[in-house]
C-alpha cells in the first residue's frame, strides 16, 4: 500500500523542506502559461517571469532528486506558441539549471493511420481549432531529465512485440525474445468522458496511464519515493498506487483539486 503525503501548499515552499537526495522519481506537469482557466493560479505571465519561475521549482527538484533518479516533465504548447516547451528545456539544462535531457518522448493524443489497403482509421481525441494557419495540435512533450544523463531505465517494461518476427533472430540483443523497446512515441488517448465537471474536474490533466508508463520506464523496483509538485486532481498519485510505489508526496495549491485527489485515492482502497 502506498503511503501518501498530500499537502495544500506552494510546491517551491513545500519542496524546500524536503531533504537533499530524498526522491527517486518526479512525474509532473506544471501550468503551461497558455491562459488555461485554473481556479486559483493565473496562467498568463510574461515569458521571462514564467521561465524564471520554472527555474525556481526545477532547482528544488534537482536538489531533492537522487543521483540515479528521473524527472519526467510533461509540457504542452499551443500552435501559435510552439517554442515554449523548448525554452523550458533550455532553462532547465542551462549551467544554473543543472539537469541533462536524457530522453524526449512524444505523447500522441490522436493519430490517423492508413493500413495496407488504403483504409484510414483515427484513434484518440484532440481539441480541434479553427485556423487558416495552424494544424490541430495532437501531441505534447514528455522530457526525461536526469542529473548525469546516464541513468539506466527499464526499456522493456513498456516493450511491444516485433511486427516483423524475423527481427527476433536478426538482432542479438533480443536473446530470442519477442519484445522490443516501444520507442519515444507514446500513444496514450484520453478516456472518453460524459461530464468534465464530474469525471475530470480540472482543465489540464494527463492520463493516469502516462504517469504509469513513466514509473515503469524508470523501474518500479527502484522507486522508494515519488513526487508530483503540481498534483492537480491526483492522476500521478493514482498511478503510484496502481504500480505499488512505496511513498508518494504531492503539492497542490487549490483546495478543491486536492480534495478530489484524496477522494479518488480513497475510492481505490
Amino acid at each position: 500500500m502506498t503511503k501518501f503525503d498530500l499537502r495544500q501548499q506552494d510546491c517551491i515552499e513545500g519542496m524546500s523542506r524536503l531533504r537533499n537526495d530524498s526522491v527517486d522519481l518526479v512525474v509532473t506537469s506544471p501550468p503551461y502559461n497558455l491562459g488555461i482557466g485554473y481556479r486559483q493560479y493565473a496562467d498568463r505571465q510574461d515569458r521571462q517571469s514564467y521561465l524564471k519561475w520554472c527555474a525556481k521549482w526545477a532547482a528544488q527538484i534537482r536538489r531533492i532528486l537522487r543521483s540515479n533518479g528521473s524527472f519526467f516533465l510533461n509540457v504542452g504548447s499551443a500552435p501559435s506558441n510552439p517554442m515554449l516547451p523548448h525554452q523550458i528545456v533550455i532553462e532547465l539544462t542551462s549551467a544554473s539549471g543543472g539537469f541533462l535531457l536524457q530522453n524526449t518522448i512524444h505523447w500522441i493524443k490522436s493519430i490517423t493511420v492508413e493500413d495496407g489497403m488504403g483504409d484510414l482509421k483515427s484513434h484518440g481525441h484532440f481539441k480541434p481549432i479553427n485556423s487558416k494557419r495552424f494544424l490541430n495540435d495532437c501531441h505534447e512533450h514528455i522530457f526525461h531529465f536526469t542529473k548525469s544523463g546516464r541513468v539506466e531505465i527499464d526499456r522493456l517494461a513498456l516493450g511491444v512485440p516485433y511486427q516483423d518476427k524475423s527481427n527476433i533472430a536478426r538482432w542479438s540483443h533480443t536473446r530470442g525474445g519477442d519484445l522490443r523497446c516501444r520507442g519515444n512515441t507514446w500513444f496514450i488517448p484520453y478516456e472518453t468522458i460524459q461530464s468534465r465537471a464530474r469525471e475530470r474536474p480540472h482543465p489540464a490533466t494527463f492520463p493516469v496511464q502516462l504517469a504509469e508508463w513513466c514509473i515503469k520506464l524508470h523501474g518500479v523496483s527502484r522507486i522508494e519515493t515519488m513526487l508530483d509538485p503540481f498534483l492537480g486532481i491526483g492522476n500521478s498519485a493514482v498511478a503510484a498506487q496502481r504500480c505499488g510505489v512505496k511513498k508518494f508526496t504531492g503539492f497542490e495549491i487549490d483546495e478543491a483539486y486536492l480534495a478530489e485527489a484524496k477522494r479518488r485515492l480513497e475510492a481505490l482502497q
